[in-house]
């Protein structure tokens, strides 16, 4: 399968396709802008650092493991066709199960400043059959270079009408949990996972000194993570996305997962994801599609 991915696909000095020693296939992109890395079960995005940074901005747990049927932790995971647990079904994946199942390169190409695309469509089953009963097609497009782009694409093309939640759950890297902030939600109204699920508003920008799970919702602003450790800026902008997810587990909860990266990994990582969560949920007609669309770059202070 690797030979095939590179004759097909690779692209000589810039994409090149191996096999990690799990027997999971990885796309390494290394190209004049920046690098990255991505596994090809899950589309999961492992990676990202472009030229201008002395320190990758997609953090990757240092525990990190690739398995397979298993999420890794770090990276982009794709969560998607629900956000969360399920709403009916206990025994289903947390956050869907598109992050854990195979998916198949479609396109690589070079883009005219440097950047290297890369199209990947999700392989349905008779298992992802039992759990999305719907016909349709689920696209992930990421273009790598001085910003990394991610397009998720939902494609109905059954005859029923059906809604999905998801989510890109980037995991960014900082230098402290303690020094950085984050702008852009001030105002906006949140559920609050840690505070037992109640609705607040946000009131001026985001600092962090204890665990936070939150979601925020009808909001299609950038973010801007400011950090002050690392003397950059994050910048994280969207469309087709109603909901802003931002999470550190900080330390108790960060014991208890066992591949944060002990013993301080959790303080060297924020997720600010970009989602359809909650009352943002999607509905995809028949015949239509729903693409989610993130570009993050940074910036130095």
């Amino acid at each position: 399968m690797i030979r095939e991915l590179n004759a097909q696909f690779g692209i000589e000095g810039e994409l090149d396709f191996v096999e990690d020693e799990s027997g999971l296939a990885v796309a390494k992109i290394d190209n004049a802008q920046g690098s990255a890395t991505l596994c090809l079960q899950g589309a999961h995005l492992m990676s990202w650092q472009p030229r201008s940074q002395k320190t990758p901005v997609v953090w990757l747990s240092r525990d990190a493991k690739l398995a397979v049927g298993k999420s890794i932790r770090g990276g982009a995971p794709v969560c998607w066709p629900w956000f969360g647990a399920h709403a009916t079904e206990s025994a289903f994946p947390g956050h869907g199960f598109a992050r854990t199942v195979p998916w198949r390169v479609i396109e690589s190409g070079k883009g005219i400043d440097g950047e290297t695309r890369l199209a990947l469509r999700l392989v349905a089953s008779d298992k992802t059959r039992e759990q999305w009963p719907h016909a349709c097609n689920l696209d992930l497009v990421i273009t790598i270079g001085e910003t990394l782009r991610m397009e998720l694409i939902t494609e109905n093309t059954g005859s029923d009408d059906f809604v999905i939640g998801e989510a890109l759950h980037t995991y960014f890297q900082i230098g402290d949990i303690s020094e950085v902030s984050v702008s852009g939600l001030e105002g906006c109204e949140y559920w609050d996972k840690v505070g037992g699920s109640s609705l607040r508003k946000q009131n001026g920008e985001i600092r962090f000194s204890g665990e936070t799970d939150r979601v925020y919702i009808n909001t299609v602003s950038e973010c801007v993570i400011r950090d002050e450790k690392l003397m950059r800026s994050i910048h994280v902008a969207k469309s087709g996305s109603l909901s802003t997810v931002v999470w550190t587990p900080w330390i108790d909860k960060a014991n208890k997962m066992g591949d944060m990266g002990q013993p301080d990994g959790w303080r060297e990582m924020l997720c600010v994801e970009s989602a359809n969560a909650l009352e943002n949920q999607v509905k995809v007609a028949s015949g239509t599609r729903h693409t989610l669309i993130v570009e993050y770059r940074a910036v130095s202070l």
